[in-house]
């Protein structure tokens, strides 16, 4: 797996180079622009609300309180600790959300970038047909949901494993690896319907080489901590990434 996920990393660098080469930089800058825009203003909401929630759920179980009656400063230290974490893994369960919107409502660019990659890649021109491009957009919108339901799952039961002390420290970790994974999923979902998998064929696909989805989510995160430029470049690098990434397994497709 930590061979797959150098190799989904080394995608990006191949992708930016793909898109220098071959001038697609219409496709990635305006949507990348509307993104951005969309990611600061959630960003903004979240840490807006992140806090009254942890301060409702702590005074829902009088926390507070307790605290102050325990009069035990190893154990403050555990609680605030504890408090923190929950918000590293509400930041995620919110990006979760927005990212899953954004999915579904790029999902028409992100058909045809996949497509014009994918027809670059094999030395062919972008097949401009609106049935099959609509056949994509209507299985990446599945897929996104199924997705996000499933995420949602796993990440209220490591919300609930957050609020015990030292073992909820390290719950950001997995809430993370997931998040790159379903994340990468969806990505390389788009290629596996280029090469005629079904989503029933795609799914088991993708596990087996679990790695290309984790690394291809974990760039997409990294790039997060460029501020501006890494927000506009962040999603559609993920998209060709993910296309070039499955081009040298074509032979298993």
């Amino acid at each position: 797996m930590l061979k797959e996920i150098i190799i989904a990393i080394e995608a990006y660098f191949r992708a930016h180079r793909f898109i220098r080469k071959h001038r697609l930089w219409k496709w990635i800058i305006l949507p990348g622009i509307l993104y951005a825009l969309l990611f600061c203003a959630g960003m903004f909401l979240f840490i807006k609300s992140s806090n009254k929630a942890v301060l409702y759920l702590s005074s829902l179980i009088n926390l507070p309180n307790w605290l102050q009656q325990q009069k035990n400063d190893f154990l403050s230290f555990l609680f605030v600790m504890g408090g923190f974490t929950m918000q590293l893994v509400l930041l995620l369960f919110y990006f979760s959300l927005f990212k899953y919107g954004f999915l579904i409502i790029g999902s028409p660019l992100f058909a045809y970038l996949s497509e014009k990659t994918q027809a670059i890649l094999g030395g062919g021109d972008a097949a401009d047909t609106s049935t099959q491009l609509s056949k994509v957009v209507g299985r990446s919108t599945v897929t996104a949901l199924r997705n996000a339901l499933w995420q949602t799952v796993y990440i209220l039961s490591l919300l609930i494993l957050s609020l015990i002390p030292l073992v909820g420290w390290i719950i950001p970790v997995f809430m993370l690896v997931i998040e790159c994974y379903y994340y990468g999923f969806s990505m390389l979902d788009y290629s596996c319907a280029r090469h005629g998998l079904s989503p029933a064929q795609s799914a088991p696909y993708i596990n087996k080489h679990r790695g290309l989805a984790i690394g291809n989510g974990l760039l997409f995160y990294c790039m997060h901590l460029v501020p501006v430029v890494g927000w506009v470049l962040a999603p559609a690098y993920a998209m060709v990434a993910a296309a070039v990434s499955l081009y040298n397994q074509q032979k298993e497709l």
